[in-house]
């Protein structure tokens, strides 16, 4: 069998609060890494508190390219993600480093190494249609249309993201297929790099729902709301731009808009998370030449560095 000589890299997945950064971070000290984030919310400059953003002192330590890379008023795509990954792990292989991809965005994830599908343009009649219908009965009611008609991209989107819902109905709409079956075929080129998935995904999930709430009042109490009156006194920024649609933020953008009170709002918060969360780990499921690791047992990082140590051929 033939030697597969392409460079190596490692791609860390997990659902939010699992301890994916923490882990990135200790696997870096000990082999010649860098590190590249995989989060569509991340991207933002100015969505700090509510993203759960590595602190300074943590991205001093241990930068991590990809982070803080749009206004938070522009939009970014999947695609605007694989070519900035692709540029950035080329810059990183050919300082003879190994990328380290880390993140929780598996639309990222499989846009990067399986390509993009050659979807049709937005339909604006189709898409002003849809948003009529919603603004009647809810998004949560053409999420269970599409739940009808693409169960397996209904599986992946939230029963109130508008701007995926839309887009899941608008392509079934234009070419009679569903969006998840378009979504497996790209372009068909071999991915440039060999590479190594870790999923850290828990046996259990009382522990991470715990870990969810809590880092949630961690971040009201770091100020999380007035991160977000910053972000609304520029006077650019609506609830619909994706960056404001993020967990989390759409809810404190509700709760400052005086739609939900306070208490509404933690709660809303948390539950949104927690959903979150689930759609990650139904998608890492899928992800079946992963490597599972559960968070939740002991020596997380030891079982990660034998698996890197086996991957990258390193001395034991």
């Amino acid at each position: 069998m033939p030697v597969d000589q392409r460079p190596p890299a490692i791609f860390l997945m997990g659902p939010t609060a699992s301890g994916k950064t923490a882990l990135a971070c200790a696997l870096r000290e000990r082999f010649a890494l860098e590190l590249l984030s995989v989060d569509s919310a991340l991207v933002y400059r100015g969505l700090d508190i509510g993203s759960a953003k590595p602190d300074a002192a943590t991205l001093a330590a241990h930068p991590h390219a990809l982070i803080d890379i749009r206004d938070p008023a522009e939009p970014y795509s999947a695609a605007d993600f694989r070519d900035d990954a692709m540029a950035a792990m080329r810059q990183v292989t050919e300082r003879g480093r190994v990328p380290l991809l880390v993140g929780g965005t598996g639309l990222y994830f499989r846009a990067l190494q399986q390509g993009l599908s050659n979807l049709p343009e937005a339909s604006p009649s189709i898409r002003e249609r849809l948003a009529g219908e919603a603004s009647v009965q809810g998004w949560p009611a053409l999420h269970a249309r599409l739940a009808r008609l693409d169960p397996a991209a209904a599986a992946r989107i939230g029963g109130n993201d508008a701007q995926r819902i839309q887009r899941a109905l608008e392509v079934i709409e234009l070419t009679g297929r569903p969006l998840s079956e378009q979504q497996q075929g790209g372009p068909g080129v071999r991915f440039p790099w060999r590479v190594l998935k870790l999923a850290l995904l828990p046996a259990a999930r009382g522990a991470l729902h715990e870990r969810i709430a809590a880092r949630f009042d961690q971040m009201l109490a770091a100020g999380f709301l007035d991160e977000v009156r910053a972000l609304r006194a520029r006077g650019d920024l609506h609830a619909d731009l994706p960056a404001i649609r993020a967990v989390g933020y759409r809810q404190a953008w509700e709760h400052l808009d005086g739609r939900i009170d306070a208490a509404a709002f933690r709660d809303k918060g948390v539950f949104a998370t927690r959903q979150l969360a689930k759609r990650q780990i139904t998608w890492l499921r899928g992800e079946l030449d992963a490597r599972v690791l559960d968070p939740e047992q002991p020596r997380l990082q030891e079982r990660a560095t034998a698996a890197l140590r086996l991957f990258l051929g390193a001395p034991i």
